[in-house]
């Protein structure tokens, strides 16, 4: 039982081979479709789609605008309905709790390369044009303003590349929200540890033989870059005491990491690996004096991804005007899962929203 719940737990905050059953509400599903779209880099798509996900009750000012949107934004290999699952929308979205439903208009996209916006698995596979987590920030905020007439955010709320995202959100529109929280994510480039990891597993998706640079077979796509991936994801995203909890022997370490194994070998490997390199070029450490919403980071103490150790938050916080940095500790932790665990750290947003009613 244990092993069974921490597989689903580890699961989904991490990639969504199938849409997960949501929990209430259901959401409305919209779509934006764009022409000629010109990403960073100088290269253009002729046609993209971004999906996204609205819910909660739309409040207008006189003039009709949008005035209470929350922008939501999901995790590298996830997508917009994993915050729809029970375990983060049962704690967040109900009456009374931080992103009360019937307070807010939340705005959910899913990104570049998942759930149903544009993505390489659709078909150019490796002739996808290379996107970064800058072109994914200007993008959402088309969507914003071109699908739904918003130019304002209430809130702008990230998780792990999300939270990265919203780092980028608050220095370049920096009075197009009135808060914004980035979570399991540091204001710093991709480097070190966090580096060589998703390395890894992009090498794997490379060097997988039925892999053919991105033109891989659609009926039996590659595979064997799965086990590099399932183990990378378990080890880097996950709490050291609660695996051992779920695995105390070897046969059920093995257990697990075929389950693992089956469900990466399920994932479109272009779709993680453009995922996975979409943090190229990510820095905001020299621009964080432009951020001028007040500001909460949350992130974990038993986080591998984001080691409080290397020392960065705490700088970060001094040279930004509103900001707060809370470390949720490490005892009972989930370590980079936390972000599926609001019992952790909703009353920090809750007391952070709470003050800037």
């Amino acid at each position: 039982m244990r092993f069974a719940l921490l597989l689903a737990l580890l699961l989904a905050a991490l990639p969504a081979v199938a849409a997960p059953k949501p929990s209430a509400p259901a959401p409305l599903e919209g779509t934006l479709d764009l022409a000629d779209v010109r990403l960073g880099d100088g290269e253009t798509m002729p046609r993209l789609h971004l999906h996204y996900l609205t819910f909660g009750t739309a409040q207008r000012d006189g003039a009709g605008r949008i005035v209470n949107a929350v922008l939501l934004l999901h995790g590298t290999t996830g997508e917009a309905r994993n915050f729809l699952l029970p375990g983060f929308a049962d704690a967040m979205f109900g009456a009374g709790q931080p992103l009360d439903r019937s307070r807010y208009f939340l705005v959910v996209p899913d990104g570049i390369g998942a759930g149903l916006s544009s993505k390489p698995s659709d078909g150019l596979g490796g002739r996808f044009p290379h996107y970064t987590y800058a072109d994914q920030v200007e993008l959402q905020r088309r969507l914003l303003h071109e699908a739904l007439g918003i130019d304002h955010l209430r809130l702008v709320l990230g998780t792990s590349m999300g939270g990265m995202q919203a780092w980028l959100w608050a220095e370049r529109f920096p009075d197009m929200m009135d808060a914004v929280v980035p979570m399991g994510a540091m204001p710093v480039p991709v480097s070190g540890r966090n580096m060589l990891w998703r390395a890894a597993v992009m090498q794997a998706i490379r060097d997988d033989p039925d892999w053919h640079d991105g033109a891989y077979d659609r009926g039996h796509p590659p595979t064997q870059w799965a086990h590099t991936a399932a183990i990378a994801f378990a080890v880097m995203t996950g709490n050291a005491e609660r695996l051992q909890e779920s695995a105390q022997t070897r046969e059920a370490a093995t257990a697990m990491e075929a389950d693992l194994l089956h469900r990466f070998e399920q994932m479109k490997p272009d779709d993680v690996l453009y995922a996975l390199d979409s943090s190229a070029g990510y820095n905001p450490w020299p621009d964080l004096e432009r951020i001028r919403a007040p500001l909460l980071a949350i992130n974990f103490a038993d986080d591998l991804v984001n080691p409080n150790e290397l020392g960065v938050m705490q700088p970060a916080m001094r040279r930004i005007a509103h900001g707060r940095f809370v470390l949720v500790p490490a005892p009972g932790g989930w370590g980079h899962q936390g972000l599926a665990h609001p019992e952790l750290w909703g009353h920090y947003l809750a007391e952070f929203l709470a003050a800037r009613p």
